[in-house]
Order: C-alpha cells, then sequence, then structure tokens
C-alpha cells in the first residue's frame, strides 16, 4: 500500500478540547444579600455553545446553578442573558466566536427583578406585552382565508419574528431606568399587528403606544437591533410605529 493510500484510510484526527474560565454571576435570595462573581474552569470544544457551558457546570460542578433553557436551538428564547456584557442566547453563541484566552462572563439580563443566579422575573415584561393586544383583532367572518397581498404582508414580515426573548428591551438603558416604559418589544408585537391589513385595532394600539411611556421614550440607541438574536430591525420597527402615530403613514 502507498503512503498515499495509507494517508487516505487513516483515521481523521480527534477534535482538541481546551479549558475556558465561565466568570458566573450568582445569587441566591435565600443567602445572599447581593449578586456575586463565581469562577468555573470547563472543559470545551470549539462548536460547544455557552449553554453546553453552563449544563456541564450544573451537571459535574454544581448542581445549585439555576438558569432557564428549553428547545436550545434559538427558537424558544428562553435562555437570554448577558454574555461578555452583550445580550445573547446561550444556545446560540458558540466558544469560538469569543476571545477564551480571557474569562468569560456570564450574568442574567438587566432592568427585570433578579429571582436566582441566571433567572429573572418575567412577568413586568409580559404585562407589558400584553398591553399591547397582541392578537388579530377582525369582526369579518370569511368563508376561508382572509387574503393578504404579498405587499401587504412585508409590511409586517420582520416582526413576526419575535420569540419574546426578552434580549432587545432589556438592552435597552431607558428600560433599565424607567419601570414603566412599554420597551421594544411590546412594541414590536404591537408593530406586528398595526401593520397587518386584515386587523382593525391599529388604531386602539397606537393610543395605548402614543402613552408617555410608549414609543416616545424611545432613544433610538439601536441597542434593541444589536441585540435580537432573529435579526429583526427593532429600532425601524419602533420607527415605524411612531410615524404611524402622528398619521404620516397609512396603516
Amino acid at each position: 500500500m502507498s503512503d498515499s493510500e495509507q494517508s487516505a484510510d487513516a483515521a481523521p484526527e480527534a477534535p482538541k478540547s481546551f479549558t475556558v474560565t465561565l466568570n458566573v454571576r450568582r445569587y441566591d435570595p435565600e443567602v445572599d444579600t447581593e449578586p456575586h462573581w463565581e469562577s468555573f474552569d470547563v472543559e470545551m470544544y470549539s462548536t460547544d455553545r455557552i449553554l453546553d457551558a453552563l449544563h456541564s457546570i450544573k451537571w459535574n460542578q454544581d448542581g445549585s446553578l439555576a438558569f432557564r433553557r428549553s428547545c436550545a436551538h434559538g427558537i424558544c428564547g428562553s435562555d437570554a442573558m448577558r454574555i461578555n456584557g452583550r445580550n445573547r442566547l446561550a444556545c446560540k453563541t458558540l466558544v469560538k466566536d469569543l476571545d477564551i484566552t480571557k474569562p468569560v462572563y456570564v450574568e442574567a439580563i438587566k432592568g427585570l427583578p433578579l429571582e436566582k443566579d441566571l433567572i429573572v422575573d418575567m412577568e413586568p415584561f409580559f404585562d407589558a406585552y400584553r398591553e399591547v393586544r397582541p392578537f388579530l383583532v377582525a369582526s369579518d367572518k370569511p368563508e376561508k382565508e382572509r387574503h393578504q397581498t404579498i405587499a401587504q404582508r412585508e409590511a409586517f414580515d420582520d416582526t413576526t419574528k419575535c420569540i419574546l426573548c426578552a434580549a432587545c428591551t432589556s438592552s435597552c438603558p431607558v428600560f433599565w431606568t424607567d419601570g414603566q416604559y412599554f420597551g421594544p418589544a411590546a412594541i414590536v408585537n404591537a408593530h406586528r399587528f398595526i401593520f397587518d391589513s386584515r386587523d382593525e385595532d391599529a388604531k386602539v394600539r397606537l393610543d395605548i403606544l402614543n402613552d408617555k411611556e410608549g414609543v416616545w421614550r424611545c432613544r433610538t440607541t439601536f441597542n434593541c437591533t444589536e441585540a435580537c438574536p432573529r435579526g429583526i430591525q427593532v429600532t425601524k420597527a419602533i420607527a415605524e410605529v411612531k410615524q404611524a402615530t402622528l398619521g404620516t403613514r397609512g396603516v
């Protein structure tokens, strides 16, 4: 057998693991008065995600570590957290995309009440979401489907992608400092129906968002757009709702 044939038959080289240090901001309300940082060394591979690292810590080092996760594929949005100071989904953040020569910092998202470790109380977030009436309102009763052109669908297509992870809302400085602000995610979900040609409640939603804690609290910092794991143009959607509120764009 030639050298080339031997090389072709050789087993592929196994991927190499390496150690990553995670600094996790911990908080247990039963024993802690303030959150504190705790360091963990985790053996990982370049294709692993931060969620894999958290699983490894919980299963092999400290079973008390608390965080949310469900689908692990960037669809449910439950594992939103701050990773190296940026809001991300742990299940979509690959280790190879981070600078692992330094510790990776992981903490809960900001602006919502901290319950334990990486878990926050999402009720204030969902309260704002429910307040903008995020459902189709239509009085007609078609025999089959409600017709809509491609152009009509495109008007709100981007905002249908929201998975309610709160990454955008909890990245907003106004939301951090003003507990009454609806926040980007609620406005995005209002946009989805305001611009839906089949819906009849656009004016009601616009009146809600024209309140002092509505769209006019947005300072256009683009934090929300950068934080969105689904690539929604959040700031653009908020601007379109502002325009609609002023009556400068038909809905």
